[in-house]
């Protein structure tokens, strides 16, 4: 009877620890302080890549850290979602605290809309979930918890097929991504609505993050008769107010819709049209990502403190 406890038991709780192996948990306490125990710190590669946002991380990468999110990536390890997104969550919050303004309009600077870095397809159908998205939804909850109105706007695909990363140095990731993401139609406008964060798993020669910022501020933004006329009209219509705070978050793998409201707490009630000047902001009439945040980050990278 003892041995049928023991195996019902670890098909319901997780048989060892992500990141040392200990049994009956999904990140014991060492781990945990591991990954959260420390103020979440700016990290830059090097050589910087040009146009990255400034990033924040969790922790570095390395030992439990890195087994960690390996084993959530490449072993479907799906609880630790949880723990990696609230380290996700610090890390964005940590952004937050030295970002610039949000656009104007944006009451109590508009809700932290969470853009996750898209996977290759090929990759997502091998491990059978996104986890940069999945962390991502995991944080955007702890932050709505903390009372930060956050939510998670997948606006990323690929335009088109990438090499594996693994084995490249930094020229050579900046050159297999250069111009590979683009922004989702109809995903410009959302993307206007409030604090643009960019997140990731892990950031190695900021390449990716890179490239996710250059999209984001080459989305197209509205028709300029429709910006002068909300300029002229002031709030809008409740519809537009909604559409920017309901985000469509589904399941993975199954395209069924989340049950969750329509609005995030404390999000703003008003339609938070961007201004003229915001409008013709960045190439392509794009606006930049305020920041990025990362769970783990090269250790070299911490090290690093520039004004």
């Amino acid at each position: 009877m003892r041995n049928w406890w023991r195996d019902l038991g670890d098909l319901v709780l997780p048989a060892e620890c992500g990141g040392c192996g200990r049994p009956r948990a999904v990140l014991c306490a060492a781990c945990r302080t591991a990954l959260t125990g420390a103020e979440p710190g700016r990290v830059r590669p090097v050589p910087e890549p040009p146009g990255l946002p400034p990033v924040h991380a969790a922790a570095p990468y390395a030992d439990a850290v890195r087994a960690a999110l390996l084993a959530h990536k490449e072993r479907g390890a799906l609880a630790l979602s949880r723990p990696l997104g609230v380290a996700l969550a610090g890390a964005v919050r940590a952004g937050l605290r030295t970002a610039v303004p949000a656009p104007r309009g944006c009451a109590g600077g508009g809700p932290v809309l969470l853009v996750p870095v898209p996977s290759a397809r090929r990759a997502v159908r091998a491990r059978g979930h996104d986890p940069a998205r999945r962390i991502a939804y995991a944080a955007a909850g702890e932050l709505r918890r903390t009372g930060v109105p956050a939510g998670v706007i997948a606006a990323l695909r690929q335009r088109r097929p990438v090499a594996d990363q693994s084995g490249l140095d930094s020229r050579q990731r900046l050159a297999n991504l250069a111009g590979a993401l683009a922004v989702v139609p109809g995903c410009g406008r959302l993307l206007r609505r409030g604090r643009v964060v960019l997140v990731d798993d892990v950031m190695t020669t900021g390449a990716s993050l890179a490239e996710a910022a250059r999209a984001v501020r080459a989305a197209p933004g509205p028709p300029r008769e429709q910006t002068e006329s909300a300029d002229r009209d002031g709030e809008g219509s409740s519809n537009s107010a909604s559409a920017f705070v309901y985000l469509g978050e589904t399941r993975e793998g199954t395209g069924q819709q989340r049950k969750s409201p329509t609005t995030w707490p404390g999000a703003p009630r008003h339609s938070a049209r961007p201004s003229k000047e915001a409008d013709l902001k960045g190439a392509g009439g794009g606006v930049g990502p305020v920041c990025a945040a990362v769970v783990a980050a090269s250790p070299d990278a911490f090290g690093i403190h520039r004004n």
